[in-house]
């Protein structure tokens, strides 16, 4: 339970000046990366606070966090996972027992906020994966409702979304009805891809820098590019293609703003050396989609040897394929924006020691070191911290050394750290 006095102190604590994000729920991926993709160009964007978000194991509560929202300001866009007030997060989102129209209710405060601010709201929505979903129709009829929010105004942008679609899923066929249902209406500001956690960056993307950018996109092997990938049920090459249009990008064969490299498997020094030559001639970005959520070692060790990893706009391998592309591109985008330098620097070293040292390598050393059921304890804590520092200080552009670090869902998976200037 919520203090009052704490309660208050957080749905008061609004500043001026910067949009506000309202993520898929509290992990770090969706939650701290978008907001610091968001305030590249300066200005704090408003988040709500981790409490108020969604976790493993507690829906968040939609009446709070409507409350927050009623709290910050009006005078910039509202970037916003419908997951997070329909269902309480994503986890929520496939087991929920709420029907289609208590979850509409729900969404309520969105189309009243737009109605007396007047301000665009950019939203997603995700169809579940299977074999989690135990109401699928329910979803697919929240997510068709959204199409008539689409199309009266009070959305902005609509992204619809499928996530983790593993063969077998039925998720892509309703994403094609939908989509079908979109362009049949002629509604040109829906979009509809396999994609989750990355979903909200792309958002913030092409709602802060809505002027298109060209991306060139090279993969370390193109053959097998062509192939399906595992989790979104289409060829790497089209999703590639989807990310960079939900980021505010036009893919172009020839030279281009932002060179994406995909990092898709071959020989990793080959493929160092390829990016350290790409780097000579303009901006780049490197999305290492070879294993799901985790990094090539090899591709990151020879990088850092060359120091080109110091020179990327962007870089990403913590997840799926999608989400590696989607929060790369989000970031490339912004960071082709004229971002505050030192920001800039922060946000790469910040994607450094959670792609490379935590994803690639720490989570492995952690989880020998400790059992999976004892992370979520003080001693489990303490001891990520411990290996932790061994990987410190990192050397982006500035120096950065290990502050803090936590397991903010007690699991494994993903962790929370603060780095700091030396």
């Amino acid at each position: 339970m919520f203090r009052p006095a704490v309660l208050l102190s957080i749905l008061f604590a609004a500043q001026a000046g910067a949009q506000t994000l309202l993520p898929l729920d509290s992990r770090p991926a969706t939650r701290v990366l978008p907001a610091l993709i968001a305030g590249l160009g300066g200005g704090v964007p408003h988040v709500p606070p981790a409490v108020l978000l969604g976790n493993a194991g507690q829906e968040a509560n939609p009446a709070l966090l409507a409350a927050w929202l009623n709290m910050q300001p009006t005078d910039g866009p509202l970037i916003a996972s419908l997951d997070a007030l329909a269902y309480g997060g994503l986890v929520q989102s496939r087991k929920s027992p709420l029907s289609a129209a208590q979850a509409l209710a729900r969404l309520e405060p969105l189309h009243e906020w737009h109605t007396q601010t007047g301000q665009p709201i950019y939203a997603f929505i995700a169809l579940p994966r299977e074999p989690d979903a135990t109401d699928r129709a329910r979803n697919l009829a929240v997510a068709r409702a959204m199409l008539d929010w689409a199309s009266s105004g009070v959305l902005a942008q609509l992204d619809i979304t499928w996530d983790d679609a593993l063969p077998g899923s039925p998720a892509p066929a309703e994403g094609a009805t939908l989509a079908k249902e979109a362009a049949d209406r002629g509604l040109t500001n829906v979009r509809v891809y396999p994609g989750a956690d990355e979903v909200l960056s792309m958002l913030v993307a092409r709602a802060l820098a809505p002027q298109l950018k060209t991306v060139r996109v090279e993969y370390s092997d193109p053959k097998a590019a062509q192939a399906v990938i595992r989790y979104e049920g289409i060829p790497l090459t089209q999703s590639a293609a989807n990310h960079a249009a939900g980021s505010g990008f036009t893919v172009v064969e020839s030279d281009a703003d932002l060179t994406l490299y995909v990092f898709n498997g071959g020989d990793p020094r080959k493929s160092a050396l390829r990016i350290s030559a790409l780097l000579r001639r303009g901006p780049v970005a490197v999305a290492d989609v070879e294993k799901v959520n985790l990094g090539n070692s090899r591709l990151w060790a020879d990088l850092t040897t060359l120091r080109q990893h110091a020179n990327l706009r962007a870089l990403a391998a913590w997840g799926t394929p999608g989400n590696n592309l989607g929060s790369a591109l989000a970031h490339a985008r912004l960071a082709l924006n004229n971002p505050d330098p030192l920001r800039q620097d922060a946000l790469l070293a910040r994607e450094y020691a959670n792609d490379v040292i935590y994803s690639t390598e720490l989570r492995a050393t952690l989880r020998k070191a400790v059992p999976e059921k004892e992370l979520d304890t003080p001693q489990g804590q303490a001891e990520l911290l411990k290996l932790a520092q061994s990987y410190f200080p990192l050397r982006i552009g500035n120096e950065y050394v290990l502050d803090a670090a936590a397991l903010p869902w007690g699991r494994s998976f993903e962790w929370d750290f603060d780095l700091q200037t030396r």
